[in-house]
């Protein structure tokens, strides 16, 4: 349509000046004031309808936040608030549209009265034009015909204006994301792993973007298949953004992440995931089934492997009471299931999957002790022949390990067993004395 209507809009201008070349002076008036209609509408509407599309994502946030946090918001009783917060948005949003409405409803209008006062002006002139005898009727009435054609061309062209900002902004904002270059790419020779389970980081740091000071600061460790190695310190010291960096979900600043002998940069992202094991810290399922969920990381298990990865999760018994067992469908984001539960089904989706490389981001802070206890020694069996990275808040979980790795501020405060850590590391024996009694030490 915005390429016919030019070319109409020329074809009828041609045909009315073979008519009467005296009468499109009219035209020749009125074309102008309607590009200027056109025009305005132009300038005036496409900001307002990109400011329309950012007030409806306003609008859709606050919503969304009052939905998913609908219990805290009662809990402190803020329900008033949200409401006033969502009226406001809503107004905002309400406003902006009337704005636009009214530029809609000022420029059909004015095409009309435009097209009416064009056709006044013909038969005026008309008539005099065939009382001098100078123009016949016929020429007349084929003169306000093409006149019509021209001026229904641009009043298509002008409506045209009203989708056009619209959808120039639903575009852009499509387009930003399909333009959008992902940071994390695949090197273009990648190289392939000849060792297998053996992660190494070499004086690695890493800050985040916007970030003043580095999440890690120089970090070296290894971890090596048939071991556990446990990373612990307090909050915001960098335990999960090591962990990220194994299956690259972010690149190092500095220094290298090998695994299996290869810089992880260096290995395709298929092939480097596909060593791994990856338990989040927070943990996500999907809608679907308890099996389907299991199998995400291996489609092709079987439904014994999956009742064994069950069974060593901890998992099978509160699985075996539900109703449909495996075949019980989760809700979104398994909202039907408790935090403990939600863990150790991610737990035993990573264990289906029987990787190399094992990598538990704090997976056991929703359990209680005895669970906790029972899983970690059903762990040990099954992990025995892979390289185990646990992070973890409770010093019970990590005493065990080959190896703890104790984080302060981003920095390694000591690496050793525990026995090791309690006598030369202050920083592990301030965690320890908060979480264990003088007996249990002893």
């Amino acid at each position: 349509m915005m390429i016919l209507a030019p070319i109409t809009a020329v074809g009828g201008t041609i045909l009315a000046v073979r008519q009467d070349a005296s009468m499109t002076i009219i035209l020749a008036v009125a074309l102008p004031v309607v590009a200027a209609v056109i025009a305005l509408v132009a300038w005036k509407g496409i900001p307002l309808f990109q400011t329309v599309q950012a007030k409806l994502d306003r609008v859709n946030l606050v919503l969304r936040e009052k939905l998913t946090g609908i219990r805290v918001i009662r809990a402190f009783d803020r329900l008033e608030h949200e409401a006033k917060r969502f009226d406001t948005a809503s107004r905002d949003l309400t406003d902006t549209y009337i704005k636009v409405n009214r530029i809609i409803a000022v420029m059909i209008p004015a095409m009309l009265l435009i097209m009416n006062g064009v056709t006044l002006s013909m038969l005026w002139l008309g008539a005099i034009r065939i009382d001098e005898g100078s123009l016949n009727i016929g020429n007349l009435v084929a003169f306000m015909q093409y006149a019509m054609q021209i001026l229904f061309s641009f009043l298509m062209f002008s409506t045209m204006f009203i989708l056009i900002p619209r959808a120039q902004a639903a575009a852009d904002r499509y387009n930003k994301v399909m333009e959008a270059t992902p940071q994390i790419a695949d090197p273009k020779n990648p190289l392939h792993a000849v060792e297998a389970g053996y992660v190494e980081f070499r004086n690695v740091t890493f800050r985040y973007h916007g970030a003043e000071l580095p999440a890690v600061n120089h970090i070296s460790f290894s971890a090596k298949p048939g071991e556990t190695t446990a990373i612990i310190g307090g909050t915001g010291s960098g335990k999960s953004t090591i962990v990220n960096l194994i299956p690259r979900f972010y690149d190092p600043e500095e220094g290298e992440v090998l695994v299996d002998g290869v810089d992880a940069s260096r290995l395709t992202q298929e092939e480097l995931r596909a060593k791994i094991g990856f338990v989040p810290q927070k943990a996500v399922l999907f809608t679907g089934t308890i099996a389907e969920n299991l199998r995400l990381g291996n489609p092709a298990a079987t439904d014994e492997e999956i009742a064994h990865a069950a069974e060593v999760a901890q998992a099978a018994d509160f699985i075996d009471a539900m109703k449909d067992g495996y075949h019980t469908v989760l809700a979104e984001g398994g909202s039907n299931l408790s935090g403990g539960q939600k863990q150790r089904l991610s737990i035993a989706r990573a264990l289906v999957r029987r990787p190399e490389i094992y990598v538990f981001d704090d997976s056991f802070s929703a359990l209680d002790f005895k669970t906790d206890a029972k899983l970690r020694a059903a762990l040990k069996k099954e992990t025995a022949q892979s390289t185990v990275i646990i992070v973890a808040q409770r010093v019970g979980t990590v005493m065990d390990a080959d190896r703890i790795i104790v984080l302060d501020e981003g920095h390694i405060a000591g690496i050793g067993t525990h026995k090791e850590l309690l006598e030369r590391c202050e920083v592990y024996r301030e965690i320890v004395s908060s979480q264990l009694s003088k007996e249990e030490l002893a």
